[in-house]
């Protein structure tokens, strides 16, 4: 079986594993007791947290290790929207930002705040002057990830870390998927990190506040990781985190150009191999191990199936809710195609031949899928011009079906003429003007419709 969705879960580091292993015995007990083995527990505690920082760029006091990247993120927004509350109450996040953020922004806004949602260009990437543009005087706290942990693009961080600098406000920046490869570069404020995106173990995050930010911990008091992290700290998670990030970082600059190689070959054959394929996210700026394509005509669940039948683990649609039925947040800001997406995230070690079996397994893979929904086959461009439309009655019928049916029927109109889909899918609404942009169709636009949406696609003289 060859994993390659280390954008969710990398697998445990051997160090990781060792440190487990030996800091069970040694660190057990309570670091904040005077006794030798209480002693003991804290020499880990202070050794992981220098180690973690030494890696990160902070002070050691600056950091504090909670239960996961997401409660991270999550004590991270409340303490600072609460501590800059005399500020004002406006929060800035990116439209690709994970969901820990945008769950946090979601409860700040029905809290009564103000939220703005910086949108991306079709790569992925926020634009530092937009970033910029949205800061404001009640500006209490702003969020940037430092890549997107779906299609990999990396941020502008230091661009937009000095906008908001000269604004006076606190940036929060998501390392999550960055942090194995290397630091975040330029003035961040606030820096929340996951130990099981990079190898280390389950159920601890880390998270970073610069001295000088205003920050107020939410919640009941509690003395343990300075009042930011309450509860017993997990000292064998805790070293194991601190010591596979070491161990990754050692390994960084050798892993990152030798699986970029193998993410560059799979970019690059995907759209050879695949008909009908979008290869998404910056094709440069972006983190070594991370890629995602987008399949027209392919129920992306259904394809991870066939994949995972022939060997292959691998993700389908947001990485924080892909258990869900409603297209990506991220591919919908960024307005690519969203069906039957496919993400590759390499872990460390992967084998070239992993890599090769994979490209050899998916034309035939997407093609099955294909046939058995009914995908059409290319038809020849009719030159009739002449006012005529035609209805496909999509409702009730999930992406890609209504894509698949405005592909069967787009010949049948002349040059000129339209085609409205009906449907009342949410992701039509993304799917059908990426397949006109893919297809060189134009997509004239939507129309509010009984049970549904109305979309409006007019015939070019070519497919």
């Amino acid at each position: 079986m060859s994993y390659f969705d280390a954008a969710s879960s990398a697998p445990l580091h051997p160090v990781a594993r060792q440190a487990l292993q030996a800091s069970l015995d040694e660190g057990w007990a309570d670091p904040a007791r005077l006794y030798r083995e209480g002693r003991r527990a804290r020499l880990l505690l202070d050794a992981a947290r220098e180690a973690a920082a030494e890696a990160i760029g902070c002070r050691p006091d600056e950091l504090v290790f909670t239960t996961s990247g997401t409660r991270a993120v999550h004590t991270g927004i409340a303490g600072t929207l609460a501590g800059r509350h005399r500020v004002g109450r406006h929060l800035i996040v990116s439209a690709v930002e994970h969901s820990s953020v945008l769950h946090s922004a979601e409860v700040h806004r029905n809290q009564g705040g103000t939220v703005s949602e910086v949108p991306v260009l079709r790569t992925g990437a926020v634009s530092p002057d937009a970033y910029a543009e949205a800061l404001r005087p009640d500006t209490a706290l702003a969020c940037l990830q430092s890549a997107n942990h779906e299609v990999g693009t990396e941020q502008p961080v230091a661009a937009v870390a000095e906008a908001c600098r000269a604004a006076g406000v606190p940036l929060l920046v998501d390392a999550a998927q960055s942090l194995a490869w290397g630091r975040v570069e330029g003035g961040w404020s606030l820096l929340t990190g996951s130990a099981h995106k990079w190898g280390g173990p389950a159920g601890v995050g880390l998270l970073v506040v610069r001295k000088g930010v205003r920050y107020a911990p939410q919640g009941p008091a509690d003395e343990r990781e300075s009042g930011r992290a309450p509860g017993f700290e997990n000292i064998p998670g805790i070293v194991a985190a601190a010591a596979s990030l070491r161990a990754v970082r050692a390994e960084a600059a050798a892993e990152s150009a030798r699986l970029r190689e193998l993410t560059d070959r799979i970019r690059a054959r995907v759209p050879e191999l695949v008909p009908d394929v979008e290869v998404v996210g910056d094709p440069v700026r972006r983190l070594p191990h991370l890629l995602t394509f987008s399949c027209l005509y392919v129920d992306g669940e259904t394809l991870l199936h066939e994949l995972d039948r022939e060997g292959f683990s691998v993700s389908s649609g947001s990485s924080c809710t892909s258990s869900t039925l409603t297209p990506s947040h991220v591919l919908r800001a960024m307005g690519v195609l969203s069906e039957g997406n496919v993400r590759v995230s390499l872990p460390l070690g992967t084998p070239a031949e992993d890599v090769d079996r994979f490209l050899d397994v998916l034309p035939g893979t997407v093609a099955a899928v294909r046939e058995k929904l009914g995908a059409p086959a290319s038809a020849p461009a009719v030159t009739v011009v002449r006012d005529d439309s035609l209805v496909v009655d999509a409702l009730g019928k999930r992406c890609p079906i209504p894509v698949i049916e405005l592909a069967k029927v787009i010949t049948d109109v002349p040059v000129g003429g339209t085609v409205r889909v009906l449907s009342d899918d949410e992701a039509a609404r993304l799917d059908i003007p990426a397949w006109c942009e893919m297809r060189n169709q134009e997509y004239v636009g939507e129309e509010p419709t009984e049970g549904g949406t109305a979309y409006v696609v007019r015939r070019r003289a070519a497919l």
